[in-house]
């Protein structure tokens, strides 16, 4: 075995996830996330959930649930308070007023760091990607593996690679090269890379944040193959967006916020495409719209 090799037994594993300390009402094992629960059982539920900054109502009576193996999809218009939802869901504010729950327990997280150990893990538009950097490393940024002791110590650049290339294949994105530098990849791919980083260090619940927002058509279309295959391995995802075309084909459920009210909450079954656009548009707004547009 030639030294560049190393020594199995001074493999250090991946740095652990955060620890999730005390949140809530109990104290989970540190670093350690939940297991995936069941298809279809409940992960995250928020009951009449409302947050307000001062004399300001961001958020009212806001009720909507997280299943397993499920899409969620949250919809609206600039300024409907789909920001503030998924910052509560994501451990970066608290929320104001109403219940938060995660696998059946109320949970008060003091950031980030505590929906990561939950499992909660939040994509955002911007991605944090670094574009120079090759795609290997934006994969492992910031809990980068590594061999070795002491000196000696040194990131562990072949597993990195190995396991980059293996769980983009496990999510179905065949890219050529894990060397190129991420930013030569399309939005939808960069999306993707994003998308299985969080599934790879154990998210059992996906927050997108507005993912198709600047992609073309087709590129959009890559992003929703892989917001199914995210659901069709388990994973409760929710994704927020302010198009219905784009939420309508992936989603299981449909909860439409205006001016940081629910509109309310529908099932796929419950509702059509039409009857989405509607009330993401507002009905009687739209209808005045279009008589005033309309050629004389």
């Amino acid at each position: 075995m030639t030294a560049a090799e190393g020594n199995p037994s001074d493999l250090v594993p991946p740095a652990p996830q955060p620890s999730g300390a005390s949140v809530g009402e109990v104290s989970g094992p540190a670093g350690e996330a939940p297991a995936l629960p069941e298809a279809h059982e409940c992960i995250i539920e928020v009951q009449n959930l409302g947050k307000s900054y001062g004399s300001i109502i961001a958020l009212r009576e806001v009720s909507t649930t997280v299943n397993a193996g499920e899409v969620t999809c949250i919809l609206g218009d600039n300024g409907a308070g789909k920001s503030t939802l998924i910052k509560i869901l994501a451990g970066v504010h608290e929320s104001s007023e109403g219940v938060f729950k995660v696998d059946g327990i109320v949970r008060r997280m003091n950031g980030p760091r505590d929906a990561l150990a939950l499992g909660i893990a939040t994509v955002y538009q911007d991605l944090a990607v670094v574009p120079l950097m090759p795609i290997w490393r934006n994969f492992f940024l910031g809990s980068e593996p590594t061999r070795g002791r002491g000196p000696t110590k040194r990131l562990d650049v072949s597993m990195m690679k190995r396991i980059t290339r293996s769980e983009l294949l496990k999510m179905g994105i065949d890219l050529r090269d894990v060397d190129q530098p991420i930013g030569t990849l399309s939005g939808g791919e960069r999306q993707s890379v994003a998308i299985a980083r969080a599934v790879y260090f154990g998210a059992r619940v996906l927050i997108l944040d507005e993912p198709t927002a600047a992609l073309g058509v087709k590129q959009a279309a890559i992003v929703l193959r892989y917001i199914a295959a995210a659901r069709d391995r388990g994973l409760g995802v929710v994704f927020i967006t302010h198009n219905p075309h784009h939420a309508y084909p992936v989603g299981d459920r449909f909860l439409i916020l205006k001016r940081g009210r629910s509109l309310g909450e529908s099932a796929k079954e419950d509702i059509t495409i039409e009857q989405l656009t509607t009330l993401m548009a507002g009905g009687d707004e739209l209808a005045a719209l279009a008589e005033e547009l309309r050629r004389p």
